[in-house]
């Protein structure tokens, strides 16, 4: 029988897709019986995580609870979450599921450590910047972390909610490129894609290189985690 990955999903649902697509893109198998069994709950009643960071909006760790404990009710042996952000409530789920839940953003920092990566620009929603959970695993990491203008980081968000959740990828209105140039003049030697919309655009504009993607390391790690065979050509371990 295969190993069981369960997917906290809903936020956004494109994202949560991008998450699965990865995973399955990566395995390695000849027959659907060779690919892991996931499980997947896109919650879309969870509430905006930034707008609960930020604003003191409604507390969205019920409905993440709910999740996770229906994905272990189903027979998930290991949890994983499609959204950057709420990560900062991931201590807060976490103490309520009996399962090993992989954390994106401690994986993200490994990965970036294992490359001997010393500066990295993190581009994420206000509430991921501001909540600071990947400049505190960086720092962890030893690795310095940078990030866009104030005026940039308006940009980013409009990207986030005006254009990938809402399903309009008229790319061309956004200045993405100056963005991506002033961080590397910055010193950044890699761009992380702090949110799970973000990779989206930036395959839309074809910015490919030089750049992280914390959906596919968590990818990555849930399928090491469940001892699936990887394709050689994405494996990072």
């Amino acid at each position: 029988m295969n190993r069981v990955i369960g997917i906290i999903g809903g936020m956004g649902p494109l994202a949560t897709c991008d998450l699965m697509t990865k995973m399955i893109h990566f395995t390695d198998a000849d027959t659907d019986q060779q690919h892991v069994r996931l499980c997947v709950d896109s919650n879309t009643n969870i509430p905006d995580r930034t707008e609960a960071i930020l604003h003191n909006g409604a507390d969205p760790v019920p409905e993440m609870v709910k999740s996770a404990l229906r994905l272990q009710g189903m027979g998930a042996e290991v949890l994983v979450m499609s959204c950057n952000t709420a990560h900062y409530f991931y201590d807060e789920v976490v103490k309520f599921v009996e399962i090993p839940f992989l954390n994106m953003i401690d994986q993200t920092a490994l990965y970036l450590q294992r490359k001997g990566v010393e500066r990295a620009a993190v581009l994420a929603t206000d509430g991921t910047r501001d909540s600071g959970i990947f400049e505190r695993a960086f720092q962890k990491a030893g690795i310095q972390t940078i990030y866009p203008s104030r005026e940039h980081q308006k940009v980013l968000m409009s990207l986030v909610y005006d254009y990938v959740k809402a399903g309009n990828f008229a790319l061309d209105e956004l200045p993405l490129w100056d963005i991506i140039h002033q961080l590397r003049e910055s010193g950044a030697q890699q761009l992380v894609l702090g949110c799970t919309e973000l990779p989206l655009a930036f395959q839309k504009i074809g910015c490919t290189e030089g750049v992280v993607d914390p959906t596919e390391i968590l990818a990555l790690s849930a399928l090491h985690f469940v001892g699936a065979k990887v394709k050689k050509e994405f494996d990072w371990e």
